[in-house]
């Protein structure tokens, strides 16, 4: 299949498109752009920087990718956007290339689904098979793990983490990390639950999922904070061989900035 590019897109002619790549009108491509077979840029559409795409990707209309990071101390070096194969983004949705101060990389996993007018700022991390619902808003150096959804007009804090599977409700101000397979909410955003249904999707049998339910509300209920809680061995004795607990367990005692509290009452 040959490219096919609508008479009103500019594309330079440095940059890079795989075959059956579709370029609507309205859209600009950048010489340092490189487009992965099957990609779909519908109408104005704005591709720039240092900004490699990879297979099957859908741009909606009036989408920015690649663009200069909103950090004072960037001085135009080449950083980069790298984004996989088969993910949606709808309408409005903006993403900025990395900086100096972390490894130069925005980076986004495979199949996810990002609604209208959400933003990923420099310097993020995210996995594969995400949603997003419309205008989340992501601050630089935030990773999110793989399966992660999260509700509308809710955003994220620089620096913050989502472990894989962690559901969010809508509306949310994430200023802290967010363990594995948790649920959460809130402005601050409090921790709610296990995110059961995440679980059943992914495969794990009921014992497994019913023991990190018992997981969790142990650890709420406990006087220790969840760092101190997983940090103590006999605590942890009757869970050890759980996989997700154990995930979980490692996600709090890696954080940096500290897991969210538990919702009151």
């Amino acid at each position: 299949m040959s490219v096919d590019i609508d008479k009103l897109a500019s594309v330079h002619p440095e940059a890079q498109l795989g075959t059956g790549v579709k370029i609507g009108p309205f859209c600009v491509v950048g010489p340092n752009v490189k487009i992965g077979d099957g990609t779909v840029l519908n109408s104005h559409v704005v591709i720039e920087g240092h900004t490699t795409i990879g297979k099957n990707n859908r741009f909606l209309q009036f989408g920015s990718i690649g663009a200069p990071p909103q950090d004072a101390s960037y001085k135009n070096e080449p950083c980069e956007t790298i984004i996989g194969d088969g993910n949606t983004f709808r309408e409005y949705v903006s993403i900025h290339r990395g900086t100096t101060k972390q490894d130069m990389k925005t980076t986004i996993g495979n199949n996810s689904l990002f609604m209208a007018y959400c933003h990923i700022a420099h310097d993020c991390t995210l996995g594969s098979n995400i949603t997003f619902a419309n205008s989340v808003q992501l601050a630089g150096h935030v990773n999110i793990g793989d399966r992660v959804i999260i509700g509308g007009n809710t955003g994220v804090s620089q620096f913050v983490s989502l472990g894989k599977g962690a559901y969010i409700g809508g509306g949310t101000a994430i200023d802290r990390d967010i363990p594995t397979f948790c649920t959460a909410y809130g402005n601050r955003v409090r921790l709610k639950g296990i995110n059961i249904i995440g679980l059943k999707r992914q495969g794990h049998d009921k014992q497994v999922i019913s023991e990190v339910v018992d997981f969790y509300r142990t650890m709420e209920s406990s006087a220790l904070s969840p760092r101190a809680f997983v940090s103590h061995a006999e605590l942890m004795t009757e869970f050890a061989n759980n996989p997700v607990v154990n995930e979980i367990a490692s996600f709090i005692r890696k954080s940096e900035i500290g897991v969210a509290p538990f919702m009151i009452g």
